[in-house]
């Protein structure tokens, strides 16, 4: 019977994000789900990447548990932010996202962002009805969680390893290590690698999101 209950959850948010994704379409809006695990940067990697896609135009829904801390920060990039607190749920499912939508103005939107809540395990298995699935992994999380954690990773459309900028200063990381791991297990990735902080490696990473619009 456990089975079939979480069947039947999956199936219900399936059928919700099918239709979160034709109302996208529709109206023209690109969605990327941005996943990683607390303090991967995702935030940040936002407040860096909006200022350069036309802000205006640029939507998001954050994700968190409590607080409405990194919607305000969002908020000073673009107008466009709403927050969705889910209490105890460890990642946002698609009836949330469908909510989030009845918030924006579509007709306004060309990217829209969905900042999902900092988890590297729950989120890969719900879909939210976006058409690109980002991940970010930061240098100070170490070198192996591409291998501990492989089922968010084989869910990416792109992978950024962020905060790149620390790594003269960390003892015993393998970037090598990482690319072995991301190549067996999700080898049609993107994989870039970024310092939010500093500006290094966000052009590649701006290029490749302009072009997931193009026809």
């Amino acid at each position: 019977m456990k089975i079939q209950v979480v069947e039947s959850v999956l199936k219900a948010n399936d059928a919700v994000a099918a239709e979160n994704r034709r109302r996208l379409t529709a109206a023209g809006v690109l969605a990327i789900n941005v996943m990683g695990a607390p303090g991967s940067g995702k935030t940040l990697l936002l407040e860096r990447t909006i200022p350069h896609l036309a802000p205006e135009r640029c939507a998001v829904l954050v994700g968190d548990l409590q607080t409405t801390r990194d919607a305000e920060r969002l908020g000073a990039v673009t107008p466009l932010v709403t927050q969705i607190n889910t209490g105890t749920g460890c990642h946002l499912t698609a009836p949330q996202v469908t909510a989030g939508l009845d918030s924006l103005a579509l007709d306004r939107v060309k990217y829209l962002f969905i900042e999902n809540v900092g988890n590297m395990v729950c989120p890969a298995g719900f879909d939210l009805g976006e058409q690109r699935r980002v991940v970010l992994l930061s240098v100070t999380e170490g070198d192996d969680k591409v291998a501990k954690y492989p089922t968010l990773f084989q869910v990416a459309d792109a992978i950024l390893l962020t905060k790149v900028d620390l790594l003269g200063v960390l003892d015993g990381y393998r970037r090598e290590r990482v690319y072995e791991d991301i190549s067996r297990i999700n080898s049609r990735a993107a994989v870039f690698e970024v310092a939010a902080r500093t500006g290094q490696g966000m052009e590649p990473w701006l290029a490749w999101l302009r072009a997931q619009r193009s026809p």
